[in-house]
């Protein structure tokens, strides 16, 4: 008899930089990647900035953690999702410092979110 594995969403709702929120998320996810745990990345709200590439957060002294966005692969996170809505409000334009992101609508967002066993919102 096999034990079906939670699968877990991490919703990123905080910018990158204006505390340590993002990159805490950014851990937990790199921890469950670690593990073989299923997991998927959700970015809305003002968590879309951490996508956003040409940033340059040694201007304010802050350490880069962004560029570890691109290890992703190696730790089997390939579900990254980004809100479109959030991106609009923001009037953002789908520019990522990292490839293989999935901007969808608001209903999708909400749908895939619901397919998960655990959300862990940051």
């Amino acid at each position: 008899m096999s034990v079906k594995s939670k699968t877990v969403a991490i919703v990123n709702t905080k910018a990158p930089f204006a505390k340590t929120i993002a990159k805490e998320a950014l851990d937990v996810a790199l921890i469950y990647g670690s593990y073989e745990q299923e997991t998927s990345l959700f970015f809305q709200g003002d968590g879309v900035y951490q996508l956003i590439s040409g940033q340059q957060p040694e201007i304010i002294n802050v350490k880069n953690f962004l560029k570890t966005f691109s290890a992703f692969e190696f730790y089997d996170l390939e579900k990254v999702y980004i809100c479109q809505q959030s991106l609009a409000d923001r009037n953002i334009k789908a520019d990522f410092h990292i490839g293989n992101v999935n901007v969808i609508t608001t209903h999708e967002f909400s749908r895939l979110l619901h397919q998960h066993d655990v959300l862990l919102t940051f």
